[in-house]
């Protein structure tokens, strides 16, 4: 009996040890990333392929120059760039043919690839000039969310697009987002009031974000996903409604809008850099009262993702990260 008693006062023990280090690495590391906020060490240098002049960034607390900006993160996109970039430039081209007043600016954030990524991107802003498309090189690689978080901070757009580099998603599909934005902007605007004569409207000044969504085919993927994907992807689900609450049912989906103002408050705010940056968008949004819409999108499965099972264990990390840098306020909130 006192043998088994020793065995159980070890385990015991063992187990208080293993979560006493835990909670400590989980506190260490939270408050490690409490300034991830801050710009990292890139610099924010446009580089022109044509004169090979520097262009300074502008910043996202200028005046808006472009109607929109799209922002594409991309890591070794050689291969699947191209196709995405020349569909995103045809659409704003036929738009900006029919309307003289829309304006637009690409946006390539090149994450430290090592193939030929910023050779592609180089090509196109030959073709289309600086003014309409252009390149962050990040140097090395710090992740999806820091990518688009550099984007972002240096857009020209009244309204801010982030899409991902593969094309799994429509860029038309950007008019659902945009209308969607302006119905709420405008009730947000006017309370509610009649806008006959008002003149004081402006999209780029209302805070909205609008979230493409593949939730709609949901019941699709599950059919045709190995079971233990399905077995993560819903324990992910139920960790995301615990950590960012209910209201937004595709969080991970690559096609979301801002205004300059949204975009603004949420991006000089995130601190997750890889995949979970998306869910603290969603957070971000509840604690700004920013209106949120989610619209479905049309979205197909492109070969070639970086996402496998294996990027579970690291996004379940971040959200725990979030949740408690947050929570206990270590994370500051800067209005």
């Amino acid at each position: 009996m006192a043998l088994l008693w020793t065995i159980v006062e070890v385990t015991v023990a063992l187990i208080l040890f293993v979560l006493f280090g835990l909670v400590s690495l989980i506190v260490f590391e939270a408050y490690r990333r409490r300034q991830n906020n801050a710009h990292i060490e890139a610099p924010a240098i446009f580089e022109d392929p044509n004169s090979l002049k520097k262009i300074s960034c502008p910043s996202l607390t200028d005046p808006a120059e472009k109607y929109i900006s799209l922002i594409i993160p991309a890591f070794n996109e050689e291969h699947r760039l191209p196709g995405a970039l020349d569909e995103t430039l045809n659409y704003l081209q036929h738009r900006a043919s029919k309307d003289k007043s829309f304006s637009y600016e690409v946006l390539i954030v090149d994450d430290g690839s090592v193939d030929g990524t910023k050779r592609v991107a180089f090509d196109f802003i030959k073709k289309y000039t600086v003014d309409n498309v252009r390149t962050i090189l990040l140097g090395r690689n710090h992740g999806k969310g820091e990518a688009i978080r550099k984007g972002m901070l240096h857009s020209r757009g009244e309204l801010l697009l982030m899409l991902d580099a593969d094309g799994a998603t429509k860029v038309n599909d950007l008019e659902k987002l945009e209308s969607q934005i302006y119905s709420v902007a405008k009730k947000e605007h006017y309370h509610g009031e009649s806008a006959a004569g008002d003149s004081s409207f402006r999209i780029s000044d209302v805070p909205v974000a609008a979230f493409g969504s593949r939730a709609h085919l949901e019941e699709k993927a599950l059919a045709t996903r190995k079971w233990y994907r399905n077995f993560l992807m819903k324990g992910f689900h139920i960790v995301v409604l615990l950590t960012a609450g209910p209201g937004i049912r595709d969080t991970q989906c690559g096609f979301k809008m801002f205004t300059r103002a949204a975009a603004r408050k949420l991006f000089t705010n995130i601190r997750l850099k890889r995949w979970c940056f998306d869910v603290e968008i969603v957070f971000l949004c509840k604690r700004f009262n920013i209106p949120m819409v989610e619209i479905s999108v049309n979205w197909s499965e492109i070969p070639g993702s970086k996402v496998n099972p294996l990027s579970i264990p690291n996004m379940l990390w971040e959200l725990v990260l979030m949740s408690v840098g947050y929570r206990t306020g270590m994370w500051k909130i800067a209005n």
